[in-house]
């Protein structure tokens, strides 16, 4: 007679079998800013459309009584006006990293594609309604693990089988 090679496994509850990928969508985020490189974008504000998706991931279920249990996108709009309230950006590029630079400190999120749209630039350029548009996106880079080698921090350490 076989005997069984079965093991019994006890898994702990505090202990997720599950990985969640999330993403949130901003869409048409309009916004009045100080915004521009050429003297006449310096006298006022102008109209910029932002819109983002970001990508999260969390080890444990969504909690409906807890906010903080989410990548909330109300806090992402508050940190973008913020961001922008009383700065003069010249360049869409440094504008976009600063962006970057204040969502990446929540350390579930792995991927944003920004996309920051001037509405009206270039009707004062051509006398045309038109805009100009800049979309970039940025992740972690991802260490892909070998033997003998540790990802250099545990956000990476994390992410290493996260699906970009």
């Amino acid at each position: 007679m076989k005997k069984n090679n079965f093991k019994i496994v006890k898994i702990d509850k505090n202990k997720s079998l599950f990985n969640y990928e999330k993403k949130i969508l901003i869409k048409e985020l309009t916004l009045d800013l100080k915004l521009g490189y050429y003297d006449f974008e310096k006298e006022k504000p102008q109209k910029v459309k932002f819109s983002l998706e970001i990508d999260y991931e969390d080890k444990k279920p969504t909690s409906d009584k807890d906010i903080k249990s989410i990548v909330n996108y109300g806090q992402v709009v508050k940190l973008i006006k913020k961001l922008t309230k009383n700065k003069h950006y010249n360049f869409l590029e440094t504008l976009a990293e600063d962006v970057f630079d204040v969502l990446f400190k929540d350390k579930r999120i792995g991927k944003i594609m920004l996309q920051i749209e001037k509405l009206e630039i270039l009707k004062n350029l051509e006398r045309e309604r038109t805009s100009s548009l800049l979309k970039i996106l940025k992740s972690l880079k991802v260490l892909h693990q070998k033997k003998g080698i540790t990802p250099s921090s545990d956000i990476l350490a994390k992410l290493i089988n996260a699906k970009f």
